[in-house]
């Protein structure tokens, strides 16, 4: 039995055009002007609405501790956002081996809705460590994680020349969070001092220099090993800009930012500090100026991808205990499920990007970055068959009341967005209907992927033949 799409508009990187797919054991088998079902078939009608790949988040902290969202609930979220694959962060014990770590984590995303890989955070060096890395890309994890921040995770500049000339030799792809950890503990020790412990202090710890600095210390690193590298959340135009200069010079890096970073701005760590310390993660909010460089980095290409960065801290217990002091706040914000219908809204609608834009960086960049494509992040004849049914002529309000994330706010509570997600298909299989998620927890598959391949550009268009058939 297939499943047939009929009558709707599909959207890839480079074209928009109205056509019939139709999905066999999982995969796309045809893409047409017509196709014609038989009556074991499902059709599903897609009159006015877009047909997108499954979104591909690749950022995201599901089951780290002390957070509400584990895979059932998070990847459920997911799902209801158009979210058909997920790349989940590891957080190892520093007894561990991340090759132990790794398979604790497979254990806990046993309830995935949805297909997920792992980047396996590595928070030291050795010479043990180095054997290591070999090893997490015969177990399909060809991406890892590196810190400059965090004295429990950061890693110096010799152990991240030795651990990116590592992963360069195994073509594994180095993810980094770049911020001058050892700068930002001064600056809120002297904060602490001064007794500055309003939640905005957070934002002005860590301010944008000490972002930019470490992007572009990471990046000349990377520039010695040849290591590519891919810079989480960029929130700045300082940081942007050396990220900028180091792809000019020939650098193989990729740059993310997140909704939180288009959307939300500085001014939210400056309300009521009860409702302040809601906003607190890293880096922080920047400001408006700053979101108006980043949808231009998404327009030209520069910025490859867009990671929700999920991380799900209570306000009970959590967040609520930085209302007087910002460093007792968790870092981090919720929100995989509002990532389509923000940069619809804020992105689309509003002239900052196209449509087959966001089909890039949200789907198509983080497949081919992280060795998904073309099972993943395409409509193409063969790849698999996820796929999200997408109303623009509705609307929606963001809010609490009926996420599917267990957190108890919404830091995009009340927004009104352009658009609506209908139907979500996994492979196939649907698994949002009308809106609604189909709870089926632990039909998603791990998913081994491959190791990173150097292109002339990385980001290249696929050939149209490759994209559509019997048109």
């Amino acid at each position: 039995m297939a499943t047939i799409i009929q009558n709707g508009t599909l959207v890839t990187t480079s074209e928009i055009f109205k056509a019939d797919l139709k999905v066999d054991n999982g995969k796309i088998s045809m893409i047409s002007d017509k196709i014609h079902d038989d009556k074991n078939d499902t059709v599903i009608d897609a009159t006015n609405k877009y047909i997108l790949p499954g979104l591909i988040d690749a950022h995201a902290h599901l089951a780290i501790e002390g957070t509400l969202d584990d895979f059932e609930s998070g990847t459920k979220a997911a799902a209801s956002g158009g979210i058909t694959t997920l790349i989940n962060f590891t957080d190892p014990e520093k007894s561990q081996s991340f090759v132990e770590d790794l398979y604790d984590w497979k254990n806990k995303a046993k309830s995935s809705l949805i297909d997920y890989g792992f980047h396996s955070i590595i928070n030291k060096c050795n010479k043990d460590v180095l054997k290591q890395i070999p090893k997490l890309v015969d177990e399909g994890v060809t991406s890892i994680k590196l810190f400059t921040a965090y004295k429990e995770n950061m890693v110096n500049d010799e152990e991240l020349y030795l651990l990116m000339k590592e992963a360069k030799k195994a073509g594994v792809v180095v993810n980094v969070h770049c911020e001058n950890g050892k700068i930002i503990d001064q600056l809120i020790e002297e904060a602490l001092e001064n007794e500055d412990t309003d939640p905005i202090y957070h934002a002005y710890t860590r301010p944008p220099a000490a972002e930019a600095e470490a992007t572009s210390r990471v990046l000349r690193i990377a520039e010695i090993t040849g290591a590519p590298t891919y810079i989480v959340h960029i929130s700045c135009e300082e940081a942007l800009k050396e990220f900028t200069r180091a792809k000019e010079r020939g650098v193989t890096a990729f740059g993310e930012t997140c909704p939180q970073y288009l959307v939300l701005n500085e001014s939210y760590l400056k309300m009521k500090k009860e409702e302040a310390v809601k906003y607190i993660c890293s880096p922080p909010l920047r400001k408006e100026k700053d979101q108006e460089v980043l949808w231009e980095g998404i327009e030209k290409g520069t910025i490859s991808t867009i990671g929700s960065d999920h991380a799900s801290h209570p306000y009970i217990g959590g967040k609520e205990k930085g209302i007087d002091n910002f460093t007792k706040a968790p870092n981090g914000l919720p929100g995989i499920e509002n990532t389509l219908l923000l940069l619809y809204n804020f992105g689309v609608i509003k002239g900052n990007i196209t449509l087959s834009q966001l089909v890039k960086v949200t789907s198509e960049n983080p497949a081919k970055i992280f060795g998904l494509h073309p099972k993943k992040g395409s409509l193409s004849i063969g790849s698999d068959g996820d796929l999200v049914i997408f109303d623009p002529n509705a609307s929606n309000i963001i809010t609490k009341e009926t996420q599917k994330q267990r957190t108890e706010y919404n830091v995009y509570e009340s927004m009104e967005v352009q658009g609506k997600i209908d139907h979500v298909l996994s492979r196939g299989e649907v698994i949002v209907e009308n809106g609604e998620v189909i709870d089926n927890p632990g039909r998603g598959e791990y998913i081994y992927r491959k190791k990173f391949k150097f292109l002339k550009n990385a980001e290249q268009e696929p050939e149209k033949n490759e994209l559509l058939s019997n048109r």
